[in-house]
């Protein structure tokens, strides 16, 4: 059976100010009702798999398990990286928590940030590799290409193989992304695809080939997971461990070294979504070549994305732009100018700003927060906090809050004295005292929080329990 892998990490820096540090494009929904997560797990539905492992970092469990959640994949299945150490090891994770239960499934490795037009092509090609994994090869997907792409590195391949009426072919070499005119060339030669980054091959084949290889990848990932530490639906591997294992792509570890590479053309109309730019490309687009995400009006203005997230956006004569509004950014660009919107990034983090690392909405384990309007002694939020969740028994040294239900019924306690609370009831939480927030209902709860104080930072809270695990916020 195949063990879906899916690839959760990354920044996502060149789609601000949608994504952010914490929360990068993957769990983002751009194109669609679902996030990029959530539907690249829907893609595997048809396909004979197991519960999907998603690997992402500790930064983001919190979000990719509510996103599980949502979609009914949460099963104790997410691997949290202490810290990114690119695809070679975050595979070699996955294997090895195979490997532990005694199983050797194929492991279908996917990026949770790409995007795929055609489910059935992408099924059949898995289909296809099935028959290579199978056989020990190590199977890589190759994007049939569509343009001489210069953001993509490319695979060439060499003598095709039959095996069980599938068809793959030997890889002859892997390529950096090249120049305009040898991408040229290589579109016309046909013995090029694009490098998709998505793969399928035995847990132990991979392991062994990596162990060959690259023996100090392999011997970190397995003391890191010698030491796995379950924690509610996530497995924590060993920090320390994990930490000394050096950052590498699978690619350069392993796919470039072995001999058992083999490449299946995948022609599912894919994009990695790796600008702004290509989300036009790949975005149904209006008469004008416009592309409209939320409550947009143009006039006299063409072959632009414009995206509202709030309020109303206006273009009056554009032509090639980007046009991206959120809660507390705005983007403005020309189109060729989409793959350095990662300069802005880096010059917010220079600048010690906070644009870049998070949105004005931020995602807790029990639901999330909205902070609506903030000044020098008070800040205003709007808190959501899913059914059957709980905030940590806490208190605050600066601050008193005022908490206002809007939706559903809190379960409040302060100070010992538990309260119930229904739509437009208020309560006060002086200063100092010991409270906590329950949602005991079947619907989300929601309330406006206002906060009043001499400091309002997040740091200011002493925790007595939490159903998290949380030592620190984070």
């Amino acid at each position: 059976m195949i063990l879906p892998v899916i690839m959760a990490g990354g920044s996502g820096s060149r789609l601000w100010p949608l994504s952010r540090e914490l929360m990068p494009k993957q769990f983002l929904k751009l194109d669609g009702d679902f996030t990029m997560l959530q539907a690249t797990l829907k893609r595997l539905h048809g396909l004979n798999t197991q519960t999907a492992l998603v690997i992402c970092h500790e930064d983001h469990r919190f979000v990719a398990a509510e996103q599980l959640r949502q979609i009914n994949q949460l099963h104790h299945n997410i691997v949290l990286e202490p810290a990114g150490r690119n695809t070679a090891p975050a595979i070699a994770l996955a294997a090895f928590t195979a490997i532990k239960k005694g199983q050797d499934p194929l492991l279908l490795v996917l990026a949770a940030d790409h995007l795929m037009g055609d489910h059935l092509a992408f099924q059949r090609a898995v289909a296809a590799a099935t028959e290579f994994a199978d056989a020990d090869q190590l199977v890589t997907f190759g994007i049939v290409p569509v343009t001489a792409e210069t953001g993509y590195g490319y695979i060439k391949r060499g003598q095709n193989i039959e095996l069980n009426n599938a068809t793959a072919y030997q890889v002859t070499q892997f390529v950096e992304k090249p120049q305009l005119d040898t991408a040229l060339a290589y579109i016309s030669s046909g013995d090029y695809y694009w490098n998709s980054g998505m793969f399928l091959f035995k847990a132990s084949v991979y392991l062994k080939e990596l162990q060959q290889y690259r023996p100090d990848i392999h011997a970190a990932c397995e003391r890191a997971m010698a030491e796995v530490n379950p924690d509610l639906d996530f497995i924590r591997v060993d920090q320390q461990a994990f930490l000394a294992c050096p950052s590498e792509s699978v690619d350069y570890a392993v796919m470039e070294k072995t001999n058992a590479a083999v490449v299946v053309p995948l022609d599912a109309h894919w994009s990695d979504v790796g600008s702004w730019s290509s989300l036009w490309h790949s975005s149904e687009k209006n008469s004008d070549g416009n592309v409209h995400k939320g409550d947009v009006l143009s006039l006299d203005s063409q072959n632009n994305y414009v995206m509202a997230e709030t309020g109303l956006v206006a273009t009056l004569g554009l032509q090639d732009m980007l046009v991206v509004q959120t809660r507390d950014a705005v983007l403005v660009a020309t189109k060729d100018r989409a793959q350095d919107v990662k300069a802005i990034v880096q010059q917010l983090s220079e600048l010690g700003r906070t644009e870049h690392q998070s949105h004005r909405e931020l995602y807790r384990p029990w639901g999330k927060s909205d902070s609506l309007a903030q000044g020098a002694r008070h800040q205003v939020k709007h808190i959501t906090v899913n059914p059957g969740q709980k905030l940590s028994v806490q208190m605050h040294h600066h601050r008193a809050e005022h908490w206002i239900v809007v939706a559903g019924t809190a379960l409040v306690t302060i100070d010992g004295v538990e309260t119930f609370l229904l739509e437009n009831q208020s309560v006060y939480v002086p200063l100092g005292a010991v409270h906590s927030l329950e949602n005991p209902g079947k619907i989300p709860l929601e309330l406006i929080e206002v906060q009043s104080g001499t400091y309002l930072g997040e740091d200011d809270i002493v925790r007595f329990s939490d159903w998290y695990g949380r030592v620190e916020v984070k």
